[in-house]
């Protein structure tokens, strides 16, 4: 990485994040990689931001992870950042985005493999994750056969009917009215006959008015059925909540406790990519 030009994209960054971090397309997806120093072979931790913003929010997450030991590969979702084309931040595109996401993940991934500096990346230990949006498609993806040794979620949910349908939302409207064949396509709750138990992280602010916390433990219900009729104990998924957090709508990051919770992220990638 010597004589690697500061990215426009990068200013806000913390220097220590720059300088070991790149902007690149894979399988034309735009993707952030940030790697602990270039040099040797370091797990993966595959991210996706929420709706409206972009892979490079959120520097300090990034930091953290490399700091640990952990690549962080971060990409736009669709409609969103680098992409090209009409931009997709209404809730009205929300079912498209998820699905082309969810479709899209395996194809990065492999085009992380195919790379000249491949071996940096072990994608024998690779972790999926994200906020929102990212989450919703994380969940979806985990539905179906994968490579993920563990993931990582936050103010999302698992049960899109529920988040969607007024009927089930106890009066607490959706912004938007969606196919119900769409969404039935990228509902992780409808597709839990192939979710492979592996170790999940969930942080949720119980306030949360975006995505209210209500759905997400519906579902957690559901998984940990699914977990114990494979044989898994649902110790494996670890749940971690807060009354309250000051964030905006209680959505938007964790307000007053972002540090805690990165720290658990950081302390629970480095169990489950690194130690184990």
């Amino acid at each position: 990485m010597e004589g690697h030009e500061i990215e426009p994209r990068f200013t806000m960054f913390p220097k220590a994040l720059v300088e070991k971090s790149q902007l690149t397309k894979l399988a034309d997806v735009p993707t952030l990689i940030a790697h602990p120093d270039w040099q040797n072979p370091a797990p993966v931790m595959f991210w996706m931001h929420g709706r409206t913003v972009s892979k490079e929010l959120d520097a300090g997450r990034y930091l953290r992870w490399i700091r640990a030991g952990v690549a962080a590969v971060s990409v736009d979702l669709p409609g969103h950042g680098e992409r090209e084309g009409p931009k997709l931040h209404s809730p009205d595109d929300t079912p498209g985005v998820l699905e082309q996401m969810v479709n899209e993940i395996d194809h990065v991934l492999q085009a992380l493999s195919e790379r000249d500096d491949a071996h940096l990346f072990d994608l024998s230990r690779v972790g999926i994750g994200g906020m929102s949006a990212g989450g919703m498609a994380t969940l979806r993806r985990l539905c179906d056969e994968h490579p993920f040794k563990c993931a990582a979620v936050e103010s999302t949910t698992g049960w899109l009917a529920e988040l969607y349908e007024p009927t089930l939302t106890a009066g607490r409207p959706w912004p938007s009215s969606h196919d119900a064949e769409a969404v039935s396509r990228i509902d992780p709750m409808q597709h839990l006959d192939g979710f492979r138990p592996i170790p999940m992280l969930v942080l949720h602010s119980e306030a949360d008015e975006v995505v209210p916390i209500e759905g997400m433990l519906g579902f957690l219900d559901k998984l940990k059925t699914r977990y114990e009729a494979r044989g898994v104990s649902p110790e494996m998924i670890e749940l971690r909540t807060w009354p309250e957090t000051g964030a905006p709508q209680e959505h938007a990051g964790f307000g007053k406790v972002a540090s805690e919770a990165k720290t658990l992220q950081v302390e629970f990638l480095k169990q489950h990519l690194i130690s184990g």
